[in-house]
């Protein structure tokens, strides 16, 4: 499929992560508390604008190190493993800390946009899990320059998008929820780190 292998593992992981709590959640779940749906929806778009930058920025130069060097291209991917494997031994052994604050600051939504975006650019966890989560879903042999690259990246964004408008949604039941499912939820998604960081390792022994 246009240069991407095991698509489907990638929809299913890319949804089960994107509702794992992290800083976006946070964010959004704090505006839709504090200041209404409408301002919760500006953040969600403010979130998502960030992650199509990390995902353009990752497409360009993970494609660009593709065509120049297959082994490059590789240790890049086995760091990738390695780093994927870090996050997930951190996440599985984390005590819950989710804490979804509701904020009395009050913002405009053109801000809150804007601090959405921001959190998300400027937040280096962000850009290494791009780094080292696409790769491993992009067939060696690619043909298609940055196209596989941005698909799953779109892909990921989209997921991600729909789980912070359903937060939006339904943001005083969703409190509750994380709250209580914080540490079970990054135990699955630590474990699912875990998988993906031994596969990539295991196919580049092959």
């Amino acid at each position: 499929m246009v240069g991407i292998i095991h698509y489907e593992m990638f929809l299913i992981a890319s949804i089960i992560l994107n509702i794992t709590p992290g800083s976006d959640t946070i964010y959004v779940l704090s505006r839709s508390i504090s200041q209404g749906r409408m301002t919760g929806i500006y953040s969600v778009l403010g979130t998502s604008a960030g992650c199509v930058i990390h995902t353009v920025l990752a497409a360009l130069g993970l494609s660009v190190i593709l065509s120049q060097s297959a082994l490059i291209f590789m240790l890049v991917k086995i760091a990738g493993a390695v780093y994927l494997g870090y996050l997930g031994i951190t996440m599985i052994f984390a005590k819950e800390n989710f804490a979804a604050s509701q904020t009395k600051e009050v913002m405009s939504k053109k801000d809150t946009f804007w601090q959405g975006l921001i959190i998300d650019v400027l937040n280096p966890k962000v850009a290494l899990f791009f780094l080292s989560f696409l790769p491993q879903f992009i067939d060696p042999q690619n043909n298609y320059g940055i196209i596989p690259f941005l698909i799953l990246g779109i892909t990921f964004i989209v997921t991600g998008a729909l789980w912070l408008l359903f937060v939006v949604y339904f943001s005083s039941k969703v409190t509750t929820f994380l709250r209580k499912k914080t540490n079970l939820m990054n135990k699955v998604c630590g474990s699912i780190y875990l998988l993906l960081g031994a596969k990539l390792l295991a196919s580049e022994k092959n």
